[in-house]
């Protein structure tokens, strides 16, 4: 895209998913990923757990760098594909953990949680056995939920629908445009992501949207084939304000606004 950023607008720019807390993904230095990030205007974000591991090594990675000065923030979460018998047999001791873990300062949310019947080997049981458990755990600490559901929803909506939570996401969305409409209809965001500068999805209103790259994975265009990282954002910013047919300013108070509201940052 040949659109020119305007920097003011840029230094409001928020990535709301990534995965940046383990160096094994991430081919990069940690502080070189944030100086990129604020070379690109990108100055506050999120990194993802997704099993009990995991979300304590994004919430060392966060504390870590906030301490530093670095406007990075965790949520706690427990994938759906992560999740096997090994799991089911730890799960009551590594939920007490993790009510500990989110009493973290930098904590923002649960997730990414959810559910994935894309790939064969995984039981639908058993991820709807680890979802209610941690929704519950979302419900009752009020913290905003990220959701990965893919080829789910129909078992999804009426779990989703027993809970009242804060206002929460759906990360990386691609699915129909009647599920999409569900999500708009129970006040959920939506997560765009690099997705959307080469594959044809259906899209929420920008009022609707936050931004998010999933880095390292899910480079968007034109950096494919590379590491992701949260920079590229604004590379999504840029897409978004093209789409919408509004400046780049505009997608960024919007979507920084909306991200600032959901996980309180």
């Amino acid at each position: 895209m040949s659109q020119k950023v305007n920097r003011h607008a840029a230094n409001m720019l928020v990535d709301t998913h990534t995965h940046i807390h383990n160096p094994e993904d991430c081919a990069d230095s940690a502080d070189g990923i944030f100086a990129h990030a604020h070379e690109q205007g990108v100055d506050k974000i999120i990194t993802i757990g997704t099993d009990p591991a995991d979300s304590l090594m994004a919430r060392d990675f966060a504390e870590k760098y906030a301490a530093k000065g670095e406007k990075i923030f965790w949520t706690y979460g427990y994938h759906p594909n992560c999740y096997d018998e090994n799991g089911r047999q730890t799960l009551q001791s590594d939920l007490k953990v993790a009510l500990e873990a989110i009493k973290s300062p930098q904590n923002v949310g649960i997730g990414e949680i959810g559910l994935d019947y894309h790939f064969d080997g995984y039981s639908p049981e058993m991820q709807r056995e680890l979802l209610l458990e941690m929704l519950q755990i979302a419900q009752d600490q009020k913290k905003p939920v990220s959701f990965h559901i893919r080829e789910a929803f129909d078992d999804f909506w009426p779990i989703f629908d027993n809970f009242k939570l804060p206002t929460s996401v759906l990360h990386s969305y691609s699915d129909s445009k009647k599920n999409l409409r569900e999500a708009l209809n129970r006040n959920l965001f939506i997560g765009v992501n690099g997705l959307a500068t080469f594959a044809d999805i259906a899209h929420a209103p920008l009022e609707r949207i936050i931004l998010e790259t999933d880095a390292p994975y899910l480079t968007p265009a034109p950096f494919r084939g590379t590491m992701n990282k949260p920079g590229y954002v604004r590379n999504i910013a840029e897409w978004a304000a093209e789409y919408y047919q509004v400046d780049l300013g505009k997608v960024a108070e919007i979507t920084t606004k909306n991200a600032e509201s959901i996980f309180k940052i």
